[in-house]
């Protein structure tokens, strides 16, 4: 029963081209050069100092370093990330 409603679910957001990311958890990340990062689907923030950041999505946590990192404009789902990132790397949760 489960299944047969999650497949009716799928087939009307392909219908509705509703994009993956606002139908499911998933987190969607948009970095614009060296300066901003946006997530969004984000969970909560882990840590923060001015040389890294650690966020917690639904699928595994995000972890940016780099110099003067703020956070920035954040809602309930969208969180933005500004400063010198230097890098970004992903840890996955096993569930």
């Amino acid at each position: 029963m489960k299944r047969k409603m999650k497949n009716k679910e799928s087939a009307l957001n392909r219908i509705l081209e509703v994009p993956k990311e606002i139908s499911t958890n998933e987190p969607k990340i948009t970095i614009a050069g060296f300066k901003k990062m946006l997530i969004e689907n984000y969970k909560v923030i882990l840590e923060y100092q001015d040389i890294y950041i650690r966020i917690k999505t639904y699928i595994g946590i995000v972890n940016i370093n780099g110099l003067n990192l703020k956070l920035g404009e954040m809602t309930s789902d969208d969180i933005m990330i500004t400063g010198d990132i230097e890098t970004v790397d992903f840890e996955k949760i096993e569930e």
